[in-house]
């Protein structure tokens, strides 16, 4: 019975601590130009369960809260604690630093992969994947092509800007800091929140939050619905929107350093997801 107990409670550390890291993984995406905090929270086996959750607030409320606390808790760190280093890492090292999180996506996509097929798929399913796909590399071109609005910074700026975080949430792949940098609000925004600007923080939280709630009943109720169409739509998307932060012209130095970086990214997350299969947890909402 006490090594039964023992190792129950290691399992729910290693759990604990693998949300953890998620959260940080995906706080950084969400503060990352080009990245997807939406796609990561995919690939990390988040996205499904916090739209169930946040679509049916009273069902399990305090089994889903403790079973989210720890990857909330990365989310701040990953996005307060490291957007001077993510910055930094962009400004000077864009390719090495994408293709780091690329692997990070490669390393999971397995798993992806066989959850979006558990409830069986069609050949119509493999062509949702694919034109989603496509649609993806076209729209996020197209928005490149967009020249900057410059928008001063105030409460409902912010506001705006935490409501773009919150669609990133919800449509896995959308990379709310390119829109960001596009309305001249993402330095203003990584500068308030690395000095903790509370005029920063509380608008775009409150922005986060409203847009989530809004869509987050519809999302859940298209998994429960529409399982494997849902899936394929994002495996769809992710795909899409990996190829399109694929770096040109990396070679030499930077080339190697980017396949170390590929290698590490997806070993990491690969084991993420081994520690998810082995540790594997109750559904939290029906």
């Amino acid at each position: 019975m006490t090594t039964i107990k023992r190792n129950q409670n290691k399992s729910s550390v290693f759990d604990w601590i693998v949300r953890l890291l998620k959260g940080v993984l995906v706080g950084i995406g969400f503060i990352t130009p080009g990245l997807s905090g939406g796609v990561l929270a995919v690939v990390f086996g988040l996205y499904e369960p916090l739209m169930r959750f946040l679509g049916n607030l009273k069902d399990k409320f305090i089994k889903n809260v403790l079973y989210f606390i720890p990857v909330g808790i990365g989310g701040v760190i990953g996005i307060v604690a490291f957007s001077a280093v993510v910055d930094f890492a962009f400004r000077n090292y864009a390719a090495q630093f994408t293709w780091l999180f690329i692997g990070f996506i490669a390393g999971t996509f397995p798993s992806l992969f066989k959850t979006s097929g558990e409830k069986g798929r069609k050949w119509w399913h493999w062509l949702v994947l694919v034109l989603i796909a496509g649609g993806t590399v076209f729209l996020m071109c197209w928005m490149e092509s967009f020249r900057s609005v410059q928008l001063i910074p105030s409460f409902t700026s912010w506001l705006l800007s935490g409501a773009l975080i919150g669609v990133g949430v919800v449509v896995p792949g959308m990379s709310p800091s390119n829109f960001l940098i596009y309305l001249g609000l993402y330095q203003p925004m990584a500068f308030g929140i690395r000095h903790l600007d509370l005029g920063v923080i509380i608008p775009l939280a409150l922005g986060t939050i409203i847009c989530v709630l809004l869509f987050a009943r519809l999302i859940s109720w298209m998994f429960k619905k529409l399982y494997a169409f849902m899936y394929h739509f994002i495996l769809g998307i992710v795909v899409g929107s990996t190829i399109v932060i694929i770096p040109e012209g990396v070679q030499g130095r930077a080339l190697a350093v980017s396949a170390l970086l590929f290698v590490v990214g997806a070993l990491t997350s690969y084991a993420l997801a081994k520690l998810d299969e082995k540790y594997s947890r109750e559904d939290l909402v029906s």
